[in-house]
């Protein structure tokens, strides 16, 4: 059973229905007791780091998500949930986050003279750094401001260019994450998930 985290945030129902297409049961939790019997885990969410740090503190949700990862159960942040794993966040203000990569996550800054819309919103293609989740170039579907900043190279899984290089895809042991949004990706993105799952 796959174990989709609900903290209030994020489109819960399409990553759970993006399993469940894939023939894998998947179901909603905040609870710890929950997340203790699922094989895998997954952290959705879509909006503000703060309001993310400060509901899955309320819910006690933080120590659960790390006591499963000390476990050693397959772990994948989407999205704001992969942004959640680094060390700190400076999305308006600094917030410290789960700590399992190291790294930070900042705000897009490019470069002078171009003129890029952020959020960053869209079709894009995502490089593969090394095998696993990702394999070659694949378009991915991206909506986010915020980017993962200083992860070391043996952590990077995948690379995007918006701009400027970077990292868009991450692993350190059974931890996971994507900053694109696997579940409207297609039938790519679909792979993805369906590997993680077969974990």
């Amino acid at each position: 059973m796959i174990a989709v985290i609900d903290y209030g945030m994020g489109n819960l129902r399409s990553v759970q229905k993006a399993f469940e297409f894939l023939g894998f049961d998947a179901r909603f939790s905040a609870d710890g007791k929950l997340l203790k019997d699922a094989s895998h885990i997954v952290l959705p969410g879509v909006g503000a780091i703060a309001d993310a740090v400060r509901r899955l503190k309320e819910h006690g949700l933080d120590g659960d998500i790390k006591a499963q990862v000390r476990a050693g159960k397959p772990f994948l942040g989407i999205c704001l949930g992969m942004q959640l794993l680094f060390d700190k966040s400076y999305e308006n203000g600094e917030y410290d986050c789960l700590g399992l990569i190291e790294g930070t996550v900042r705000p897009f800054a490019p470069p002078a003279g171009q003129n890029l819309k952020i959020p960053h919103m869209g079709w894009n293609l995502v490089k593969a750094a090394r095998g696993g989740l990702l394999e070659g170039g694949q378009y991915m579907y991206f909506v986010h401001s915020y980017h993962a900043a200083g992860v070391p190279r043996e952590n990077v899984i995948a690379t995007c260019d918006y701009g400027y290089e970077f990292t868009c895809g991450v692993q350190k042991g059974n931890v996971y994450g994507l900053q694109f949004h696997p579940e409207k990706s297609g039938d790519a993105g679909l792979e993805i998930l369906r590997k993680f799952a077969s974990i």
